[in-house]
């Protein structure tokens, strides 16, 4: 029985420590601008564990670098999805969508076709 107990304690502890404190990924999170990459990577950022979170306008790809002991990907798209983006996995509810700053409203094609052509012209 001591065996049995010294052999689960030793896969629990390697278990433990085979979490990477550093893991790079990457998730698809909705927005237009400047403003809505702000907002996107300090949500991300304030989530506990993630060290680097950043957002790319034109791909719509967050970088993150995250300790996986402290977070997941799940937990971070939920953070994200709190201030108004959406994820491939969690999508903002419409109250916490409405709440973003109008110019940001990614949902409105409108909007979307605003941004693109502000970006052709410069």
């Amino acid at each position: 029985m001591k065996k049995i107990i010294l052999i689960f304690t030793l896969v629990l502890t390697t278990a433990a420590f085979a979490q990477n404190k550093n893991a790079k990924a990457s998730i698809e999170v909705d927005g237009v601008c400047g403003m809505c990459k702000e907002r996107i990577e300090k949500a991300a950022v304030r989530t506990k564990g993630v060290k680097s979170a950043v957002w790319n306008v034109n791909t719509h790809e967050l970088n993150l670098i995250f300790n996986e002991g402290k977070t997941d990907l799940k937990t971070i798209s939920k953070k994200v999805a709190s201030v108004g983006h959406d994820t491939k996995e969690i999508k903002a509810t419409n109250e916490q969508y409405n709440a973003i700053h109008s110019c940001c409203k990614y949902r409105d094609e409108e909007v979307v076709n605003d941004h693109k052509k502000k970006d052709e012209q410069e």
